[in-house]
């Protein structure tokens, strides 16, 4: 596997090469940045261990953690994070307590998305035409179902020691904190069905990333004229911004 030392290294490489490309990761990071403010309310689904609220919890007035995996949110980079173990469809939280909820690498394992975009707008503070305040954030990064590497994967599901070898490489993780796929909201079709049938406005963004299959430079090359070739709705990841109606 590359290292995302070496990873990095390439992207900046394809930045140089691209005028306006960001790599996904910095996209989500300055919409989440954007929706945030010193009063504000943030809940992070999925997070784990941690992930960009490591960098931004103090942006919020209160930044909440919730995943599944009590292990992993015990060790929590910041230790002092009100976290809570459950499930994304079933949100333990009243009705209109957050202002911003937030999703990376989440989307992908869900097996009922419709409740939880339901759910996540239930969570969401209503909008205030009087006072001008819009509906709450649901901002989401996640791959995209449509890609090449992403169709690799769902194949490889049926190949056990193929889908151990690509999922680190997908997602940056260790195989401790590789969970099942289902790819059910991982298409812009999809999402922006689920957000309007839950009562969002959506906004996508498509985005490639050739490093993925920069082994080395000759490879690098390759995949960065690949990339043209990737129609706009199929780049390997997505950004998203769903505003409660």
């Amino acid at each position: 596997m590359l290292p995302l030392s070496r990873q990095n290294e390439y992207r900046r490489r394809y930045a140089a090469l691209t005028p306006g490309w960001q790599p996904s990761g910095e996209v989500y990071e300055r919409l989440v940045r954007e929706s945030l403010w010193p009063g504000a309310r943030w809940l992070d689904l999925g997070g784990g261990r941690g992930g960009l609220v490591d960098l931004l919890h103090g942006n919020a007035a209160l930044t909440a953690a919730l995943d599944p995996d009590w292990p992993s949110l015990r060790e929590h980079r910041v230790p002092a994070l009100p976290r809570t173990c459950g499930l994304a469809d079933a949100l333990p939280f009243p009705a209109g307590c957050f202002d911003v909820v937030t999703a990376s690498w989440l989307l992908e394992h869900l097996t009922a998305p419709e409740i939880v975009f339901a759910e996540v707008n239930r969570v969401l503070r209503s909008p205030d035409p009087r006072a001008g305040k819009p509906g709450g954030r649901f901002v989401f990064l996640t791959p995209n179902a449509g890609h090449p590497l992403i169709v690799a994967n769902r194949v490889s599901q049926l190949a056990p020691r193929l889908q151990r070898r690509l999922v680190p490489r997908l997602y940056a993780r260790s195989e401790a904190d590789t969970f099942p796929v289902r790819y059910k909201a991982n298409t812009p079709h999809q999402l922006l069905t689920l957000g309007r049938r839950a009562g969002f406005a959506v906004a996508l963004r498509c985005i490639g990333d050739p490093t993925y299959t920069a082994f080395n430079d000759a490879l690098f090359r390759v995949s960065a004229l690949l990339e043209r070739a990737i129609p706009a709705q199929r780049k390997i990841h997505i950004v998203g911004l769903a505003i409660k109606q």
